[in-house]
């Protein structure tokens, strides 16, 4: 008799082997533990490594040594209700947060990662990469003023693109878009219709 596991229709369920992983996966995993960062997600060629945000700074700089080139700093605003225009999808179902992204990559091969972490919308502070990686600076004003975080020793949080007084971070979900107030989300194109043919013909005779 069989020890394979019955299905629910009572016949032998075959089981499919893991599939090994990739190169990329297996590199990603290994820069993962030895910065003492969350399990990596692997899609494609996009390697999404998360960190606690009270090691985003040290996790960073420690990337460096692997991933010298600092590419970009952002964020996401992950909203389920927002004033004007459509709720972000969100498929990890998880509450209202900021997402602060920094991608690191090599400068001699195509290796690279997506250092992720979690602001609350509440609290949505973190360290400042600033007085330790080249290029932050910049990054993270732009984030603090499209967005409001606030980066805990980044010495010259102004504004980059916007008068000194604006009030509000337009990248925000529940900044009210004056386009999306004159024509609703996602709006419509007015187009004319094309003249008849008829039109056409009578005014070539």
């Amino acid at each position: 008799m069989s020890d394979a596991p019955e299905t629910p229709d009572g016949s032998e369920a075959v089981e499919t082997p893991e599939a090994e992983a990739s190169p990329r996966e297996t590199w990603a995993a290994d820069l993962a533990e030895r910065l003492g960062a969350g399990d990596p997600i692997v899609e494609f060629d996009t390697v999404r490594i998360p960190v606690d945000r009270t090691a985003w700074v040290e996790t960073i700089v420690a990337g460096l040594d692997e991933l010298p080139l600092f590419s970009w700093l952002s964020a996401i605003d992950w909203s389920k209700d927002v004033a004007v225009g459509e709720p972000v999808d969100d498929p990890e179902g998880l509450e209202e947060r900021f997402e602060l992204l920094c991608r690191l990559s090599s400068v001699e091969t195509d290796a690279g990662a997506i250092f992720v972490t979690t602001l609350p919308k509440d609290d949505a502070v973190v360290g400042s990469l600033a007085p330790h990686v080249g290029g932050a600076e910049w990054h993270e004003r732009e984030a603090h003023e499209m967005f409001g975080i606030m980066f805990d020793g980044n010495p010259n949080l102004t504004p980059l693109y916007l008068p000194d007084d604006f009030a509000g971070h337009p990248l925000r979900k529940d900044y009210a878009l004056i386009a999306r107030e004159v024509k609703p989300w996602p709006g419509e194109v007015d187009v004319e219709d094309m003249p008849e043919k008829a039109e056409t013909e009578g005014a070539d005779a």
